[in-house]
């Protein structure tokens, strides 16, 4: 399952250069993101964790704005999406603008982590995306607990 999503940049969306403003994108990112879990959980999310967001191509005043959501691992409770989001102009050429990896969680009624279906990769392009997410979460993992001894 894939989730999309489209808009037009208009004038609320972009600052004084007629750029998307990059909390904007963070915003519909993390919107993108939380339908693709809930879908994949059958439950409801929350945010356990975005990995750095980079951003690689400006989206301008009056470019289309395509999200693109796909579950890419998923553990016990938790899972990974991937977020894509491109400028897509009148000419129908799309660039990616950014590339984001968020952690959910599914929470029961109350607000309890809860089981999640698995999601089992089914192409050589999703193996690979779940071995990547694997090593995502390890790192993920390794950093927190380093903050956590480190007595901060």
């Amino acid at each position: 399952m894939k989730f999309v999503q489209e808009g037009v940049m208009l004038d609320a969306h972009v600052n004084g250069a007629n750029r998307l403003f990059g909390g904007k994108l963070m915003e519909w990112i993390d919107i993108a993101a939380a339908v693709e879990a809930r879908r994949h959980a059958h439950h409801d999310v929350t945010l356990a964790a975005v990995d750095a967001l980079e951003f690689i191509a400006p989206v301008h005043l009056n470019d289309t704005i395509v999200l693109q959501a796909e579950v890419t691992w998923t553990g016990s409770t938790s899972m990974e999406v991937r977020v894509e989001a491109f400028a897509e102009y009148l000419t129908g050429e799309r660039v990616l603008v950014n590339r984001a990896y968020l952690v959910f969680v599914a929470m029961d009624e109350s607000d309890h982590p809860r089981p999640v279906p698995p999601f089992i990769p089914q192409t050589a392009e999703e193996q690979a995306e779940w071995q990547n997410a694997v090593n995502r979460r390890a790192y993920r993992l390794a950093r927190r607990h380093t903050s956590d001894s480190s007595g901060r």
